[in-house]
Protein backbone atom coordinates (compact mmCIF):
# COMPACT_ATOMS: atom_id res chain seq x y z
CA UNK A 1 0.00 0.00 0.00
CA UNK A 2 3.04 2.29 -0.16
CA UNK A 3 2.03 3.56 -3.63
CA UNK A 4 -1.28 4.93 -2.36
CA UNK A 5 0.42 6.39 0.70
CA UNK A 6 2.90 8.23 -1.53
CA UNK A 7 0.02 9.54 -3.67
CA UNK A 8 -1.84 10.82 -0.59
CA UNK A 9 1.33 12.29 0.92
CA UNK A 10 2.09 14.10 -2.35
CA UNK A 11 -1.46 15.52 -2.60
CA UNK A 12 -1.40 16.69 1.02
CA UNK A 13 2.04 18.30 0.70
CA UNK A 14 1.74 19.84 -2.77
CA UNK A 15 -1.65 21.55 -2.27
CA UNK A 16 -2.27 24.27 0.34
CA UNK A 17 -5.80 22.98 0.93
CA UNK A 18 -6.94 19.51 -0.08
CA UNK A 19 -10.24 17.78 0.65
CA UNK A 20 -10.47 14.01 0.40
CA UNK A 21 -14.16 13.51 -0.26
CA UNK A 22 -16.83 11.30 -1.76
CA UNK A 23 -17.45 12.74 -5.22
CA UNK A 24 -16.05 16.00 -6.54
CA UNK A 25 -16.46 19.64 -5.45
CA UNK A 26 -18.86 20.13 -8.37
CA UNK A 27 -20.79 16.94 -7.61
CA UNK A 28 -20.42 15.75 -4.00
CA UNK A 29 -21.76 12.24 -3.52
CA UNK A 30 -22.42 12.34 0.20
CA UNK A 31 -24.02 14.91 2.46
CA UNK A 32 -20.98 15.32 4.70
CA UNK A 33 -18.65 15.95 1.76
CA UNK A 34 -21.24 18.38 0.38
CA UNK A 35 -21.33 20.34 3.64
CA UNK A 36 -17.55 20.78 3.70
CA UNK A 37 -17.58 21.85 0.02
CA UNK A 38 -20.27 24.45 0.83
CA UNK A 39 -18.20 25.82 3.73
CA UNK A 40 -14.99 26.02 1.67
CA UNK A 41 -16.85 27.63 -1.24
CA UNK A 42 -18.57 30.08 1.11
CA UNK A 43 -15.32 31.32 2.61
CA UNK A 44 -13.82 31.44 -0.88
CA UNK A 45 -10.74 29.31 -0.41
CA UNK A 46 -9.01 27.58 -3.33
CA UNK A 47 -8.78 23.86 -2.67
CA UNK A 48 -8.31 20.58 -4.45
CA UNK A 49 -10.96 17.89 -4.12
CA UNK A 50 -9.82 14.26 -4.32
CA UNK A 51 -12.58 11.73 -5.02
CA UNK A 52 -12.04 8.70 -2.77
CA UNK A 53 -14.78 6.82 -4.63
CA UNK A 54 -12.40 6.50 -7.59
CA UNK A 55 -10.51 3.71 -5.80
CA UNK A 56 -11.10 1.34 -2.88
CA UNK A 57 -7.39 1.53 -2.14
CA UNK A 58 -7.57 5.34 -1.88
CA UNK A 59 -10.71 5.22 0.27
CA UNK A 60 -9.00 2.92 2.79
CA UNK A 61 -5.60 4.56 2.34
CA UNK A 62 -6.75 8.02 3.46
CA UNK A 63 -8.26 6.53 6.64
CA UNK A 64 -4.96 4.79 7.41
CA UNK A 65 -2.94 7.90 6.50
CA UNK A 66 -4.77 10.14 8.96
CA UNK A 67 -5.77 7.46 11.45
CA UNK A 68 -9.27 8.96 11.11
CA UNK A 69 -12.20 6.63 10.32
CA UNK A 70 -14.44 8.90 8.26
CA UNK A 71 -14.50 10.86 5.01
CA UNK A 72 -14.39 13.76 4.16
CA UNK A 73 -11.00 14.79 5.48
CA UNK A 74 -9.58 18.29 5.15
CA UNK A 75 -5.86 19.06 5.09
CA UNK A 76 -4.38 22.56 5.26
CA UNK A 77 -0.68 23.08 4.50
CA UNK A 78 0.05 19.39 5.02
CA UNK A 79 -1.81 19.16 8.33
CA UNK A 80 -4.96 17.13 8.98
CA UNK A 81 -7.68 19.49 10.23
CA UNK A 82 -10.67 17.19 10.58
CA UNK A 83 -13.87 15.76 9.16
CA UNK A 84 -17.28 17.29 8.54
CA UNK A 85 -18.36 17.89 12.16
CA UNK A 86 -15.03 19.45 13.15
CA UNK A 87 -14.91 21.65 10.04
CA UNK A 88 -18.51 22.79 10.57
CA UNK A 89 -17.86 23.63 14.25
CA UNK A 90 -14.62 25.45 13.41
CA UNK A 91 -16.38 27.40 10.64
CA UNK A 92 -19.28 28.45 12.88
CA UNK A 93 -16.85 29.60 15.58
CA UNK A 94 -14.69 31.47 13.06
CA UNK A 95 -11.75 29.18 13.83
CA UNK A 96 -11.49 27.73 10.32
CA UNK A 97 -11.10 31.19 8.79
CA UNK A 98 -8.48 32.05 11.46
CA UNK A 99 -6.56 28.82 10.81
CA UNK A 100 -6.50 29.47 7.07
CA UNK A 101 -5.27 33.04 7.47
CA UNK A 102 -2.63 32.01 10.03
CA UNK A 103 -1.37 29.42 7.56
CA UNK A 104 -1.24 32.06 4.82
CA UNK A 105 -4.14 30.66 2.78
CA UNK A 106 -6.20 33.37 1.06
CA UNK A 107 -9.96 33.44 1.54
CA UNK A 108 -12.66 35.62 0.04
CA UNK A 109 -13.31 37.19 3.44
CA UNK A 110 -9.66 38.09 4.03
Amino acid sequence: MSGINEFIDNEVKSNDVVLFMKGTPGFPQCGFSGQVVQILDYIGVDYKGVNVLSSTELRQGIKDYSNWPTIPQLYVKGEFVGGCDIIREMFQAGELQTLLSEKGVATKAA
